[in-house]
């Protein structure tokens, strides 16, 4: 087989910039563009469990230890744990931690829907300009069955197939790749906020006592 024979750079720019154009103007420039970081957020890997259970633990012993009141703002691998804990200090409220975690959740559930719908309607155009651009190549055909038939023919069959590999191999593919990691870091996120929950349940506005904190104040 000569893969050299399947390369035709006009026939990949008329299947991806169709399904390109088409997406955009089905789905709305804002919608691509929450997609697009949607889609960043899946290759950079943001989102670290044990980085995540390491400072969320640190923030317990703290609260914990020293109460909301002496409990300073520090820093959170996680930015969305970042502000829920800023919030919590702020406003010396426990509740309300939980509260902006559940926020935050609801924006990355509705982030992911958004970005898997918006990826499966570009499935969805892709073979539909590749048969467009099959429609092109054959309105190219010349009068003359000798002069360029088989280029013209090679190019029909080649924008169907793109359009094909478009949709199947990558576009429906990373669709479903976003859809698989977002349940499984809400898995691994929900499990750690009842874990937070458990050992903020005891947790007050007043500090508990340091070990020797009492036997130091009867001294």
């Amino acid at each position: 087989m000569d893969f050299n024979a399947l390369i035709d750079p006009v026939s990949a720019v008329v299947v991806v910039g169709g399904t390109m154009l088409a997406t955009v103007l089905r789905a709305g420039l804002g919608e691509c563009r929450a997609t697009w970081a949607t889609i960043r957020h899946l290759a950079s890997r943001e989102f670290d469990e044990d980085a995540l259970r390491s400072d969320l633990a640190r923030m317990v012993q703290d609260v914990r230890i020293d109460g909301l009141v002496r409990t300073e703002p520090y820093y959170f691998r996680d930015r969305a744990s970042q502000q829920a804990a800023r919030a919590m200090i702020e406003a010396r409220s426990i509740p309300l931690f939980h509260k902006q975690m559940t926020r935050f959740r609801a924006r990355r559930v509705a982030d992911n829907r958004r970005a898997f719908a918006v990826l499966a309607m570009a499935a969805e155009n892709a073979p539909a300009f590749g048969l467009a651009g099959t429609l092109l190549a054959l309105s190219q055909l010349p009068a003359d069955p000798g002069q360029g038939m088989n280029a013209a023919l090679a190019g029909a069959v080649l924008t169907t197939l793109y359009g094909v590999l478009l949709a199947q191999l990558v576009l429906t593919p990373l669709a479903e790749a976003i859809r698989r990691s977002g349940e499984a870091e809400e898995q691994a996120r929900d499990e750690l906020m009842r874990w937070t929950a458990w050992q903020l349940e005891g947790a007050v506005v007043h500090p508990l006592p340091l070990p020797g904190a009492a036997e130091a104040e009867a001294a």
